[in-house]
C-alpha cells in the first residue's frame, strides 16, 4: 500500500524505524506530540498514524490510552519494534571521549548499566532523533546521542557503541491507526481492543470481567485512567484475544455490556507474530 503515514518524533525516530518496517511501501510524516498524529489522520493529511503504547523495560507510554478513545480514529494492526539503544557519537569521535549522552527521558534507564560504567551523564532531551540531530549540529566529540542506527544514518553519525540497553529482550509495542475499522478476520489469531466504563452498582468490575473468565477469553491487558479529571469517574482499556464475531467472545462481551454504562470496540486486527 501507499500512501502516507504519520508518527511522533523526528527522522530517526523509533516511531520512525516502526513504519519502515511495518509499511516499508509508505511515507512517512513526521510530527511534534502524539495528538498531531491523531490529527494528522483525521483530517486526512496522512493515511495511517503510528502511535507507541508501551515499552517492555518502561511500561505504558503516558497519555496514549486516553487519547485513544476520544480519538475518532481505528485501530487496524499492531507491530513491535525491537528497541536497540545505540551510543551515536560525531564522525571521528571515540567512546572514551563522551562525557554526556543526550535522550528521551524513557531511554536513558534502560542503559543506565552502560552510563555508568562509562561514566557518562544521561541528558534528557525530549526526543531521542532529535538529540542524534543536535548531536551532529553541535560537532562536539563529548556530546553523544542515545538512539537507533537508523538516527545515525539519516545525521551523519557514527555508531559509538552498539545494544548498550540493559535488557536484551527491550521491545516497544505500536498500533497502527486508522479512519476507518477493519473488523475483517485477517489472521487465524486475533485481537479485540475496546474502552468500557462500568456502571455505579457493587462489584461492576468484577461482574463486568467474570464473562471473560468464564468463557475462557484470555485478556492480555486492562489499563485504567481517569475521566475528566474526576476521582470517581473511572474508564477501563482492554485487549483480548480473538475475534468479537466468535462465539465465546461474543457471549463475554454481551455480558460486559450488561454491567457498563459503555463499551467501544476501538480495533480488531491481527496478533503481531512477535507478541508473546
Amino acid at each position: 500500500m501507499s500512501g502516507l503515514i504519520a508518527f511522533q518524533g523526528e527522522p530517526g525516530a523509533y516511531s520512525h524505524q516502526a513504519c519502515r518496517q511495518s509499511r516499508p511501501d509508505m511515507d512517512v510524516l513526521p510530527c511534534a506530540t502524539f495528538e498531531d498524529v491523531v490529527e494528522a489522520v483525521r483530517t486526512g493529511a496522512a493515511d495511517l498514524g503510528m502511535l507507541a503504547v508501551e515499552n517492555s523495560t518502561y511500561g505504558r507510554v503516558a497519555d496514549v490510552h486516553s487519547l485513544l478513545p476520544n480519538s475518532g480514529l481505528h485501530i487496524i494492526d499492531e507491530d513491535f519494534v525491537r528497541v536497540h539503544v545505540n551510543l551515536l557519537g560525531v564522525p571521528g569521535a571515540h567512546l572514551d571521549q563522551v562525557r554526556e549522552a543526550h535522550g528521551h527521558v524513557v531511554i536513558i534507564p534502560q542503559c543506565a548499566t552502560f552510563l555508568r560504567d562509562h561514566g557518562i551523564k544521561g541528558i534528557v532531551s525530549s526526543d531521542n532523533a532529535k538529540a542524534a540531530r543536535e548531536c551532529a549540529e553541535a560537532g562536539n566529540p563529548a556530546r553523544g546521542a542515545l538512539a537507533s542506527e537508523l538516527a545515525a544514518e539519516i545525521y551523519g553519525l557514527d555508531v559509538l557503541a552498539r545494544h548498550i540497553e540493559d535488557h536484551d529482550n527491550n521491545r516497544t509495542r505500536f498500533l497502527v491507526m486508522s479512519r476507518t475499522p477493519d473488523h475483517a478476520r485477517r489472521a487465524d489469531k486475533m485481537v479485540t481492543t475496546f474502552v468500557f466504563r462500568v456502571r455505579n452498582i457493587p462489584a461492576a468490575l468484577y461482574k463486568a470481567l467474570g464473562g471473560f473468565a468464564t468463557n475462557g477469553i484470555n485478556m492480555t491487558k486492562l489499563e485504567s485512567y481517569m475521566v475528566g479529571g474526576s476521582f470517581t469517574a473511572t474508564e477501563f482499556y482492554a485487549d483480548i484475544e480473538g475475534h468479537p464475531d466468535d462465539r465465546l467472545v461474543k457471549l463475554a462481551l454481551d455480558e460486559a455490556r450488561f454491567f457498563t454504562s459503555k463499551l467501544e470496540i476501538l480495533g480488531v486486527y491481527p496478533a503481531a507474530r512477535d507478541r508473546g
